[in-house]
């Protein structure tokens, strides 16, 4: 009978693409995917960092592993990727853990399972050079979802925000030769995916030889069998006129940019330390929309960040109204190790940061519930990924990000068709098919 693993990701698509090579080289060593915790002989929590509360969540399910270690002492319990890179001595307090890597380590998760045997408890943290990503092998990796997937074409960052650990995670930026991009994206068209999104960081400071992101969205969009490119995430110090040209121009990029300002306030950008003012965003937005009308365009928030005032909170909602954005990620500012923030006072009280997230995530909804009222009665190009969760209906995303639940069978998954948007809300739309397919999938 075949080993089975099990990994349970928390955080960003970064994460998310980590834990698919991973299992691919599981899969390599002859494991099968475990339906759950308790069927696996490995199991791997793939842990985030970046704000408290997956942070929290994490160090919860590793704990309730301990039943399972109790009961099957040779499962093996591993934990990677953002959390032990920062906190290796707090996951060795659980005495149930075998295995601990960091985010630069998981291309060495077949020999650092061998030495769980041979060794018992193996950690593996590396903070010196990071390797050259050329050096990282292409890794067959199963997808959850076969008919897109995520490419990383930049990891690190050189930002150093202030409230933000990225740096200390996951290293300096660095950049994928395009190249190696180039053959995972033609190896996943000749599996079958139709759209790629492009991830880093910080997206678009992608840097590798001369070439930059605006050149590689031109290389990618040429791999035959790929519908569909996406890119995240963005910087606003790093976006720039090329690369909103390369959406305009190149069909296949699609009209949508996720590019978090986190505040409408000078003063906290500065004291964010990130390196634009309200007013340079507000250019580069009205650039990018300007040249591409239809795109959608999304972005973070943190309110309450040590000494936000009611003018500086005013100030991001008065940057909302005159961008428009049809969807955002708003969150509270808590205080994350190493980062320069943390030792700022956290002044602002807790009922004033719920406050204010509320407050900001209602201004948003408003703006995503009339954007996508706009669009009933409209037809649009949907990839249609699979079923809902419920079961009842197809699930697919317009050009422009937008979720879409589509009448019709399972003859449709796969393939792009032409919807007609019949209902809306300020999260998803709903559609049925005007049968004309755009373009068959595989």
């Amino acid at each position: 009978m075949a080993k089975r693993y099990f990994i349970k990701t928390f955080g960003c698509q970064m994460n998310i693409n980590d834990s698919e090579k991973m299992a691919g080289l599981l899969e390599g060593m002859g494991y099968e995917k475990a339906k759950s915790p308790e069927e696996a002989d490995v199991i791997i929590v793939n842990t985030c960092s970046v704000r408290a509360k997956p942070d929290n969540k994490a160090y919860s399910f590793i704990g309730n592993l301990k039943r399972i270690k109790k009961k099957r002492p040779e499962t093996v319990v591993a934990v990677a990727g953002c959390v032990p890179q920062k906190e290796r001595d707090q996951i060795l307090r659980f005495g149930h853990v075998d295995l601990v890597f960091g985010t630069f380590n998981f291309v060495k998760l077949p020999k650092l399972l061998e030495r769980v045997r041979e060794e018992g408890k193996v950690v593996e943290i590396l903070h010196s050079k990071i390797p050259e990503e050329e050096r990282i092998p292409l890794i067959e990796s199963p997808l959850e979802n076969p008919y897109v997937a995520y490419v990383t074409v930049q990891r690190g960052c050189n930002r150093f925000c202030t409230y933000c650990i990225v740096p200390f995670t996951r290293g300096r930026e660095r950049s994928v030769k395009p190249e190696l991009v180039l053959e995972e994206v033609k190896r996943l068209a000749e599996k079958g995916v139709k759209e790629v999104h492009l991830l880093g960081q910080n997206v678009d400071f992608y840097s590798y030889g001369g070439t930059d992101l605006a050149d590689l969205l031109y290389m990618v969009s040429e791999v035959p069998g790929i519908e569909r490119v996406r890119f995240t995430t963005s910087h606003p110090a790093g976006f720039n006129e090329k690369i909103a040209r390369a959406i305009k121009e190149i069909d296949k990029v699609c009209p949508y940019v996720h590019l978090p300002p986190q505040s409408g306030s000078n003063r906290i950008l500065e004291r964010m330390n990130r390196g634009y003012t309200r007013e340079e965003y507000i250019e580069k937005v009205k650039m990018l929309k300007e040249l591409v009308p239809e795109v959608a365009l999304s972005g973070d928030f943190i309110v309450g960040f040590p000494g936000e005032t009611e003018k500086d909170f005013e100030d991001t909602l008065s940057l909302v109204e005159e961008c428009v954005f049809d969807q955002g990620f708003v969150f509270e500012y808590s205080p994350r190790p190493f980062t320069k923030a943390a030792t700022f006072s956290d002044d602002v009280p807790k009922e004033v940061k719920n406050r204010r997230l509320t407050e900001l995530q209602n201004l948003i909804k408003c703006q995503a519930e009339e954007r996508n009222r706009e669009r009933v009665g409209k037809v649009e190009e949907v990839l249609i990924e699979g079923f809902s969760p419920k079961g009842t209906e197809l699930y697919g995303r317009t050009k422009d990000n937008k979720p879409v639940a589509v009448e019709g069978g399972e003859e449709l998954i796969g393939k792009t068709v032409k919807v007609e948007i019949t209902e809306s809300s300020p999260f998803f739309l709903k559609g049925k098919p005007v049968f004309e397919e755009v373009k068959v999938g595989g």
